[in-house]
């Protein structure tokens, strides 16, 4: 957490320290971005028999309870199949109007709290308003947008940011993901698992190796990208989901292509490539690269506007060769 979110965590300690806990937090951020972990690290803390410069030291029984989630008096609601609903509130509130069972703290924390039906969140926002002073609530959400604001406004906004992508790189090496690989998928997620079975993902391998030859053919001539979509690229990318991949793999490409010419080479997605892509990247205009990278936008948005995706693709290889 001190390299992913170190902010928040710095945030969190000195609320701690100054004895200044807020009664309730909303932790919003993108998927992945650590906010449960930091939820679980934050109750921790708060029970922690003997915190280490005022942090959990995750080696007490209250520590590793927490981490287990079988402490009494830290409590983990999460959706009741697609929703959050008002039974599962109402017996939060049954159980934290009794006393705490090890000490007066008590501590819930709501997984996706942007799925509480109306009901569910009318009766959170009347347990917010009535906090008791022992009482902590962490709520966290994808989508802080459907929250109620009236939730919102008695709550102290916590912003996860994004994982950066040298780290998410980094925590893919350590798990043996090859280096072109997870240089590839950090730029396409920052969510850790999501990038890790994205590196394991044959489909995805294979969707790689097409999308660099169709590339490779649409530096030769239109006919041939033609040919080569018929050959492989509509067999292996079937639905929509992925074709809509294909293009962040195309897109990509033409990023590469930029950032050779601007020689950052550590933003790659594509870095076994450069070599070979070299001499395109100075030979094309910095205002061809945008418009190749337009038109491929362009192509995503009209395949998600429903667009024959068959007639769109070939479109798109005329205005790639234009």
């Amino acid at each position: 957490m001190r390299r992913t979110q170190p902010i928040v965590l710095q945030m969190l300690a000195n609320s701690i320290n100054k004895n200044r806990v807020a009664h309730a937090y909303l932790f919003e951020g993108e998927k992945g971005t650590g906010k449960k972990e930091m939820g679980l690290l934050f109750a921790q803390t708060l029970f922690c028999e003997k915190p280490l410069d005022g942090m959990a030291c995750q080696e007490c029984t209250n520590c590793k309870r927490i981490l287990k989630q079988n402490h009494p008096d830290v409590h983990l609601l999460e959706p009741d199949g697609l929703s959050i609903k008002k039974e599962q509130i109402k017996n939060l509130q049954e159980e934290f109007s009794k006393t705490g069972v090890e000490s007066k703290k008590k501590i819930y924390i709501i997984i996706h709290s942007d799925k509480m039906t109306p009901n569910a969140a009318n009766s959170l926002l009347k347990f917010l308003e009535e906090p008791n002073s022992e009482t902590t609530a962490i709520l966290i959400t994808e989508q802080l947008h459907r929250i109620l604001p009236t939730i919102i406004s008695r709550c102290q906004i916590v912003s996860f940011q994004p994982l950066p992508k040298d780290v998410l790189k980094k925590q893919l090496l350590d798990e043996d993901v090859p280096s072109s690989m997870a240089s590839l998928v950090v730029n396409l997620t920052n969510n850790y698992r999501e990038a890790l079975e994205l590196s394991c993902d044959e489909w995805f391998a294979q969707a790689r190796s097409i999308v660099l030859k169709l590339y490779e053919v649409l530096r030769k001539s239109p006919f041939q990208a033609m040919v080569k979509l018929q050959e492989d690229f509509y067999v292996h990318f079937k639905e929509k989901h992925q074709i809509d991949r294909a293009l962040d793999l195309l897109l990509l490409i033409y990023k590469d292509l930029l950032y050779i010419q601007l020689d950052k080479k550590g933003q790659a997605a594509y870095p076994d490539q450069w070599s070979e892509w070299k001499s395109d990247a100075l030979q094309a205009s910095t205002n061809r690269l945008s418009e190749q990278m337009t038109n491929v936008l362009e192509s995503k948005r009209k395949l998600n506007a429903n667009m024959n995706a068959q007639l769109l693709l070939e479109q798109l290889v005329l205005k790639l060769q234009g």
